[in-house]
């Protein structure tokens, strides 16, 4: 089973840019498809975006759409997710997961391979 590592959270102001990290070890990174989510304070945890195992799909939340960019490279066991203009409700800790299903990957109830998360916060 794949294990994982986000990295890159930090303290920024609003229309700020950053890049996130999810970085793989364990079985091949290339059989899982990769989502990220969030967690606000008091908050579910709430799907961003995905990306299929080849790279070559993503779909992103609606509220970040245009402004986030997932992307991964296959050689280097890492996701990115890159974040710009960034507001203030995008303030949370943020996750990355793993599934070998692209299509699961939009409902964190049913996943079960997660990172530990990276607190992002975004200052007005």
């Amino acid at each position: 089973q794949v294990q994982l590592v986000e990295s890159g959270g930090r303290l920024v102001q609003a229309g700020d840019s950053l890049r996130l990290s999810c970085a793989a070890s364990g079985r091949t990174f290339s059989s899982y498809a990769v989502g990220w989510f969030r967690q606000a304070p008091g908050k579910e945890r709430d799907f961003v975006g995905r990306i299929s195992r080849t790279g070559g799909l993503t779909s992103y939340a609606d509220s970040v759409k245009g402004r986030f960019t997932i992307s991964r490279d296959n050689a280097k066991n890492t996701v990115y997710l890159q974040m710009n203009s960034l507001k203030p409700e995008d303030t949370a800790v943020y996750y990355c997961a793993a599934d070998p299903s692209y299509s699961t990957l939009v409902d964190y109830r049913y996943l079960e391979v997660w990172g530990q998360g990276t607190l992002v916060t975004v200052s007005s």
